[in-house]
């Protein structure tokens, strides 16, 4: 979902049979690159351009605003022939080629966007081939093409489907399993720590061992029920039940799916109803966008109360991190806003909508509130937005070079501690 990813906060990792520690960037920096004038956002695009633009606009589309027309055709031309997404392509002029590094998330983030808007069946379809082509054999997938699966990139992906009007329970890999089946492979169930039961790893390490990761968990609850980034908020509560017990093997998603909110919601009360995660060698801090992931996970589930205390906890502490981080942030916000039929015109006195138009072209259906708050809130935006933070990675220059790729995991901080 995201990311997300998420979402909401992005990872930049590099691929090479594993995945390698990101780089952080403390603060945002001027962009090296141009930015277009259609493209959300005044960080550099390089590695999160689609991801944030389709987040962007599925987020305004979500709240009844009409996107504008060059907003969305930045993001359609910015699709490869073969149906695929890069990152972002400085050049979408320039045919795509071997060299073009298309991945599952940001094709993912554009189906679900492209399919909410509307009137883009083509490159829908062409998006949906795409990500059938790159499939894995364990019916899962990976962010970079022939990579190994991981659990936020096949829940991105089945979101995805799901929004085209796919059934992602009928896909099945070479090995004859569906990405559901994938996914509950990244659940831990009876190995380690009773904390950790019911918690989802991003991907095995090294010696197939799984690792609970908040984000991952929160992307497989969400992806297991058939849910994608958008999720409407339940109208009655489902309480949390509980883990259920140590069961190896869990192969039904919607178990699965509980036994995955259950951890988050432990997690997310044992820190005061958010998530944390910490860079080695750095002190724990509130990761505001797993902690949108995490409620509308817990949506998804039908945890409403769950949901509006960690929604609620968002609204009071998240302003200073959406200004920084910029659109996606905004976006992550108003869909956990949505998750839990908060106002997302007045989420802790911000008015999130006109903040996230006012980092981009300016929309074309529902005009911004007026006011001196919301005024005031479009102009801090336009201030400090920067399309990157200390939660949005990315991988040095040298890094790359010497690893040989380097690639963008939606909506999540994959490889920094978290707790």
């Amino acid at each position: 979902m995201t990311l997300r990813r998420s979402a909401a906060a992005l990872a930049v990792t590099a691929v090479v049979g594993a995945v390698a520690a990101p780089v952080a960037s403390a603060a945002p920096t001027p962009s090296p690159v141009a930015v277009p004038s259609g493209l959300y956002g005044k960080g550099d695009p390089t590695y999160d351009g689609v991801f944030r633009q389709s987040l962007a606009l599925l987020a305004q589309k979500t709240v009844g605003v009409t996107p504008s027309a060059k907003a969305v055709d930045w993001l359609v031309g910015q699709q490869c022939a073969n149906g695929g997404f890069a990152a972002f392509r400085a050049d979408a002029g320039k045919a795509c080629d071997a060299k073009t590094m298309v991945d599952s998330n940001a094709t993912s983030a554009a189906v679900q966007a492209l399919s909410a808007l509307g009137g883009q069946d083509a490159a829908v379809k062409k998006a949906v081939g795409w990500l059938k082509s790159v499939q894995n054999k364990d019916g899962g997938w990976a962010y970079a093409p022939g990579t190994p699966s991981d659990a936020n990139s096949t829940s991105i992906v089945v979101g995805a489907l799901t929004a085209a009007g796919e059934k992602p329970g009928d896909w099945k890999g070479k090995d004859g399993e569906s990405p559901l089946v994938a996914l509950l492979s990244f659940q831990i169930n009876c190995d380690g720590k009773p904390e950790n039961q019911g918690s989802f790893a991003f991907q095995p390490d090294k010696s197939g061992k799984l690792f609970p990761n908040a984000d991952a968990t929160a992307a497989v609850v969400t992806a297991s029920l058939g849910k994608g980034l958008v999720v409407d908020a339940p109208k009655a509560n489902k309480a949390i039940e509980g883990a259920p017990g140590c069961k190896q093997g869990i192969s039904d998603p919607e178990t699965a799916a509980s036994a995955g909110s259950d951890y988050l919601s432990r997690l997310l009360t044992k820190y005061g109803q958010h998530l944390r995660s910490a860079m080695p060698g750095a002190e724990a801090q509130p990761d505001f966008g797993n902690t949108a992931d995490a409620v509308v996970a817990l949506a998804a589930d039908g945890h409403k109360d769950a949901a509006a205390k960690s929604a609620a906890w968002l609204a009071k502490n998240s302003a200073a991190w959406a200004k920084t981080t910029g659109p996606a942030a905004y976006a992550q916000l108003i869909f956990a806003a949505h998750a839990t039929g908060m106002d997302p015109n007045s989420f802790g006195g911000a008015d999130l909508v006109a903040q996230l138009n006012a980092t981009g072209p300016a929309p074309e259906g529902k005009p911004e509130k007026s006011g001196k708050a919301a005024a005031a809130d479009a102009e801090d935006a336009k201030k400090d937005e920067g399309g990157s933070s200390a939660t949005w990675w990315i991988v040095g220059v040298a890094f790359v070079a010497s690893m040989g790729a380097g690639f963008l995991i939606s909506g999540r901080n994959k490889k920094n501690r978290q707790l």
